[in-house]
């Protein structure tokens, strides 16, 4: 039994602290795909929101609207935000089933690109 317990604090110790963490991972992924140039911005959040400010680019899709009658381009990777994170990973999972390529940028504010007020 102690060893079965040591062995599980070694491995959740790795995990804690080789710092593979889901944002190091998202920055790596938007790297890639900023290098590419083959990537469509899609802010989730409502019209009004979206009006206030935006990554420079980005179409508006208020989350609640993608739907099977959605028309992105699914040779690109569809970039998603909105205000906290909450709306652009139900838009990220409605995409992923509808089969495009997707990456969940998370919140506004986290998000590196380009902005416009």
């Amino acid at each position: 039994m102690k060893k079965i317990l040591i062995g599980v604090l070694i491995i959740t110790s790795f995990i804690i602290f080789t710092g593979c963490s889901k944002d190091s991972q998202n920055e790596s992924s938007l790297d890639k795909i900023l290098e590419k140039n083959n990537y469509i911005v899609v802010d989730v959040r409502t019209e009004e929101e979206y009006k206030e400010n935006h990554v420079k680019g980005a179409v508006n899709i208020p989350y609640d609207q993608i739907d099977d009658n959605t028309k992105l381009d699914k040779n690109k990777t569809i970039l998603v935000y909105c205000k906290s994170g909450t709306r652009s990973g139900i838009a990220y999972d409605t995409l992923k089933e509808l089969g495009y390529d997707v990456l969940n940028l998370g919140a506004f504010d986290n998000v590196t690109l380009e902005k416009i007020s």
